[in-house]
């Protein structure tokens, strides 16, 4: 059993951490995007150094005491609240965010994990070097959750998720002991990879404090365009298509449909729309080219020769950055005009993605079984991970399908689950979708998973009640 932060333990870490961690706890701590967890916590501190998050752990595991890591706050699955435990103490990271070293020759940025992402591309763009990892949450999100969540975003395609951005961490392990893993190495087999496991671990197995990453090269142009695709099998063909011709230099492939045209027709945010006839699917395919490929020239040949074979019907390649921008406010803002209709229910979910045609189509049958909805279908499909969200017809709310609410994830996910995909493709386990993971996960995994976690943290402070229940 854990225990609630006491006088003694606020005494005892007053007495040997700066005055400068204590932090006030104030509502924002306590609260995640979706607004599904109230979170509680008796107190909040906010380290400067490994050392000091090591004290707190180690003080945290003597009083045992649970310990809830603290980030950007943006994780989508209430992985940084903790509801229904005895007060815990938050630590966040907010300020640790040196970036310690860039090497462009190494390729690689070292930072703490209170860096803001954001912040992290700006260093890396200034050594004349990219960090790939774009989401919307770039402005606020900040490495450590990055890292701790395993982030996908938009360039996953061409540059794989966050673990395949970090080459070594630093991490305060359950006992109080700092892993110094830090290193530039692209090999090192020297037993067990601890950043790999504590890659996506949520905070269950340690607190990252610091990151090695990989940067890359920075594209010599960039372009992108607007295709209208006849379906999402079309989609699957371009993308093969733009693989033959374009090889490494697709960066983001993102399928989009009609209802998320007409949410933001409805309810905005305000953006151009691309086309006098909102198409039923269309993609957004971006460019960064190597030297000598001219991204307009090379999306005009890809859209004559997928045109030619029945794939696309109409296109739009951007002229400037700034159209380039304005196609990517498009996909960017869709989230928010979902927010704002407010959906019954909504699924970050991936398939193989042969499978991509046979998911919507299923998924949209044996949800009409149930009642009258519309669908929200979008994502990357480069690698196939797709929001799939459940809204309310026009004139009714979120309200009037509360008793349909856990019967569509239950056919979202049997179906994913079905087709070889995994319900969480990007966003994580958290505290959202424990129960999922219970019932979805492989038995031998989660028995693993479990003997692992039993063996770092025995006393169970980090993060209880995410990701195993």
């Amino acid at each position: 059993m854990l225990n609630p932060v006491s006088d003694a333990l606020r005494d005892h870490l007053s007495k040997i951490l700066p005055q400068a961690a204590f932090k006030q706890l104030t509502p924002a701590y306590l609260e995640e995007p979706r607004g599904r967890y109230a979170g509680t916590a008796g107190l909040l501190l906010a380290p400067g150094s490994a050392q000091e998050v090591s004290t707190i752990v180690t003080a945290c595991r003597d009083a045992r005491v649970g310990v809830i890591p603290y980030g950007g706050g943006t994780g989508l699955v209430g992985g940084q609240v903790a509801e229904n435990l005895p007060a815990p103490v938050v630590i966040s990271m907010e300020r640790m965010t040196a970036i310690r070293a860039v090497d462009p020759i190494e390729n690689v940025l070292t930072c703490e994990a209170g860096a803001v992402l954001q912040t992290v591309q700006d260093a890396a763009e200034a050594a004349g070097r990219l960090f790939p990892l774009t989401l919307a949450s770039q402005g606020s999100a900040r490495i450590g959750g990055n890292l701790a969540t395993n982030a996908g975003g938009v360039n996953v395609l061409r540059y794989g998720n966050t673990r395949d951005l970090c080459l070594g961490l630093e991490a305060v392990l359950p006992d109080g002991s700092i892993w110094d893993g830090l290193t530039p190495l692209r090999k090192n087999n020297t037993g067990y990879d601890l950043r790999h496991l504590l890659i996506g671990a949520e905070g269950t197995l340690g607190i990252i404090t610091a990151a090695s990453l990989k940067l890359f090269p920075r594209p010599q142009a960039v372009g992108a365009a607007l295709m209208v695709v006849r379906d999402p099998q079309a989609a699957l063909d371009l993308l093969a298509l733009a693989g033959e011709q374009l090889g490494g230099q697709v960066s983001a492939f993102e399928l989009i449909h009609r209802q998320g045209l007409d949410f933001l027709a409805e309810v905005g945010p305000e953006v151009k729309a691309p086309f006098d006839t909102p198409p039923e699917w269309m993609v957004l395919v971006d460019l960064g080219c190597f030297a000598g490929t001219v991204p307009e020239e090379a999306l005009e040949r890809l859209f004559a020769d997928a045109f030619e074979r029945g794939l696309v019907s109409d296109g739009v390649i951007a002229a400037s950055l700034e159209q380039r921008h304005a196609f990517w406010a498009i996909r960017e803002n869709i989230p928010e005009a979902n927010r704002r209709i407010g959906s019954v229910s909504s699924h970050d979910i991936s398939v193989p993605i042969t499978r991509i045609p046979e998911f919507i189509t299923r998924g949209a049958q044996e949800l009409s079984k149930l009642a009258e909805f519309r669908i929200n279908c979008f994502g990357h499909v480069g690698d196939g991970n797709l929001h799939y969200n459940v809204f309310p017809m026009p004139g009714r709310t979120r309200a009037d399908y509360q008793a349909e609410r856990s019967a569509v994830k239950e056919i979202v996910h049997d179906l994913t689950h079905a087709l070889g995909g995994s319900i969480s493709a990007e966003h994580g386990i958290g505290r959202l979708k424990v129960a999922d993971l219970e019932r979805y996960g492989d038995p031998a995994k989660l028995a693993a998973m479990r003997a692992i976690k039993a063996g770092l943290d025995p006393l169970g402070i980090m993060n209880p009640g995410a990701v195993l229940a």
